[in-house]
């Protein structure tokens, strides 16, 4: 079994931060691509940042300059720390995690959600 465990999100005031995680458990034997999409109310979703195994990362526009993706490969972690935090980021954020199995095989595994609600 696998699961990703996500903690972090919350309420907070326009112009602050909070830091969102995400760790992976089971059997694994490695983890490639780790990152965040998040889904508004009435909107699609969209990825928000990614982060390779190799530490290369991307993010949507509208969060360049004020999220920050990175990952701790030890802990089997993924974060996103936001800062100066708008009420258009007020969403239900999904972490994932592409993962290989100890037994070989593959595939994207999502966590439950997390909700950010930001107040203008």
């Amino acid at each position: 079994q696998v699961q990703l465990v996500e903690s972090g999100g919350g309420w907070v005031q326009a112009g602050g931060s909070l830091r969102l995680s995400c760790a992976a458990s089971g059997s694994i034997f490695t983890i490639n691509a780790m990152g965040w999409y998040r889904q508004a109310p009435g909107k699609q979703r969209e990825l928000v940042a990614g982060i390779t195994s190799g530490g290369s990362t991307n993010y949507v526009d509208f969060v360049k300059g004020r999220f920050t993706i990175s990952r701790d490969n030890a802990k089997n972690t993924v974060y996103l720390q936001m800062n100066s935090l708008k009420p258009e980021d007020t969403a239900v954020y999904y972490c994932y995690a592409d993962i290989i199995r100890d037994y070989g095989g593959g595939m994207r595994y999502w966590g439950k959600g997390s909700l950010v609600t930001v107040s203008s």
